[in-house]
């Protein structure tokens, strides 16, 4: 049962431009995304999807200097790039993580890849954000098969969605088996992914606080209970909708 995360990252942002390559604390954003997703247990590989655009070619570039897997496909088209990411690396299970959360914790990847292999004969995907949310926006984990994958990829003809990879699987519950994963208090008010300016102040003043990646994201919750001034930093932004 091999298991491989895939990691989308582009250039392109519409709300701000090249934020995976954005500094935090001397590193892009990227690497710190990466450095927290590797030491999840569960995983067995860790794919960088980027475009073939060439101003991607800076992405392209960091992964062969830190030694990273990098896998380039279509830029409007994230279905495929991550079914063929995802067979190019023989992936038996496919984890998807966004490069745009680097407050990601391996605990929170590991749960739900747990979760995931103990249920394995029973669901074709498992996520921690199926509705309704519980967990900090920034922490989103989807777990899938390779099989429920391809077979979106197959099957969804949808332009629109297929830019968002995951909508035709988790919104056809009659065609495939779900499994949400829920915290037991409700943190989905908190936004730690990255997304605006607003997000890369509230974001970097986290890690100046704690001085390097390593932070748990329950150390990030008591911080942040402490502080509820920096929450308000980016607590007025709102998320992009799937439409």
């Amino acid at each position: 049962m091999r298991v491989v995360a895939v990691v989308q990252a582009r250039m392109g942002s519409t709300r701000l431009p090249g934020k995976v390559m954005k500094d935090l604390l001397g590193k892009p954003v990227l690497t710190r995304d990466v450095n927290r997703i590797r030491r999840a247990k569960c995983i067995d590989e860790v794919v960088i999807a980027t475009t073939t655009r060439q101003e991607d070619d800076l992405i392209a570039s960091l992964c062969e200097e830190e030694g990273w897997h990098c896998f380039r496909g279509s830029e409007n088209d994230l279905l495929d790039r991550y079914y063929q990411a995802a067979r190019a690396f023989e992936a038996n299970v496919v984890v998807r993580i966004t490069s745009d959360c680097p407050m990601i914790d391996p605990e929170i990847i590991d749960k739900v890849i747990e979760v995931f292999l103990d249920l394995r004969e029973k669901v074709d995907y498992v996520s921690n954000t199926l509705p309704p949310r519980t967990f900090p926006r920034g922490l989103d984990v989807e777990v899938m098969t390779f099989a429920a994958l391809e077979r979106a990829w197959r099957e969804d003809n949808n332009p629109a969605l297929r830019e968002h990879v995951t909508p035709y699987i988790y919104r056809n519950p009659g065609k495939f088996r779900l499994h949400r994963v829920a915290n037991d208090v409700d943190l989905s008010h908190h936004r730690w992914t990255l997304d605006t300016p607003e997000d890369l102040e509230f974001i970097q003043t986290v890690y100046e606080h704690f001085g390097n990646d390593h932070f748990t994201w329950m150390d990030a919750l008591r911080y942040l209970e402490q502080h509820p001034e920096i929450v308000k930093i980016n607590s007025d932004i709102k998320q992009k909708a799937i439409e």
